[in-house]
């Protein structure tokens, strides 16, 4: 069987990395070697294709980033990144949260190089954006993950039930069905989301 596919604008996709499981190095090349592909790898060495979004969904992660970003610049104790951003997390596997934030000090406590790469650290704070191609069940266990290394706040956003799932260390994850708004407090001092802006 072929491990390689070539598309009509003459690229050559190598599918050969797909076939076993691949070490955080060969995940690395493989994104360079790929720098159109929007994948993560698990903790296990499982590579996950990221599906494109459809036009809504940009529109929400649009705004999203907009509203988070203006909050940021005016607070400056942390930076914040997109969702084309790779991290390693600490249990060893490679995922691009939709949105998150990471305070200063743990950002400045990186290297130059491991600021340029991925960046060895779990967010202190994520976002997962559900779109319609996402299963609810495959988010909630990505959040769980962020949780357990070492995220302390992380919004999983479903605007298809109009819920926002909470996670926070050590609890429950609380659901909140069809709220105005959803505060970031302690962490994000002085951030509250307008939720609504995102159900349409």
């Amino acid at each position: 069987m072929s491990t390689t596919i070539a598309l009509e604008n003459g690229l050559i996709f190598d599918l050969s990395p797909l076939v076993a499981k691949v070490s955080p190095e060969e995940f690395v090349k493989l994104c360079r070697q790929n720098p159109e592909l929007r994948i993560e790898r698990t903790s296990e060495g499982d590579l996950i294709v990221m599906a494109p979004t459809g036009g809504k969904t940009g529109i929400r992660n649009a705004k999203l980033i907009l509203c988070f970003g203006t909050w940021s610049q005016n607070d400056n104790s942390g930076q914040f990144f997109d969702s084309s951003t790779v991290f390693a997390l600490p249990n060893g596997a490679q995922r691009m949260p939709d949105l998150c934030w990471i305070r200063n000090d743990r950002w400045d406590s990186l290297t130059t190089d491991q600021q340029e790469q991925f960046p060895p650290l779990c967010p202190d704070f994520v976002v997962e954006l559900r779109s319609k191609t996402d299963r609810l069940k495959t988010l909630q266990a990505k959040m769980e993950e962020y949780i357990a290394n070492e995220a302390q706040l992380g919004w999983l956003i479903d605007p298809l039930e109009r819920k926002v799932h909470v996670y926070r260390p050590a609890a429950e994850a609380e659901v909140l069905e069809d709220p105005e708004i959803v505060s970031g407090e302690p962490l994000l001092k002085g951030f509250v989301l307008d939720v609504r802006i995102l159900w349409d």
